[in-house]
């Protein structure tokens, strides 16, 4: 899973790009996009913000049009640059229109 990237499948992957381009880019899929679902994922570091950007898309921004559907949780292993076996959590949360 890349960092910083839209994907036509409504996924929005969470990076280190400024939190309300993240917060925009739900917005937008569920506006301009008239997407039913929107799915924010994000790994490691990045899960706290990915949790941050769903309550305020949520809340604040589309209060009373958009609900967390569904939270899913998981880890993958992969090998770092100095060929370690690293393990790191994945979160997915998927946004649905009310």
């Amino acid at each position: 899973m890349s960092d910083e990237k839209v994907d036509t499948d409504n996924s929005i992957y969470i990076g280190d790009k400024p939190f309300m381009n993240y917060v925009t880019g739900v917005v937008i899929q569920f506006t301009t996009k008239e997407a039913k679902e929107v799915i924010i994922k994000a790994r490691g570091k990045f899960i706290s913000r990915a949790v941050d950007i769903a309550e305020v898309a949520s809340k604040r921004f589309m209060k009373d049009q958009i609900k967390v559907k569904d939270i899913l949780i998981d880890s993958e292993e992969f090998q770092n640059k100095e060929g370690r076996e690293v393990r790191v959590s994945i979160i997915e949360i998927v946004l649905t229109r009310i």
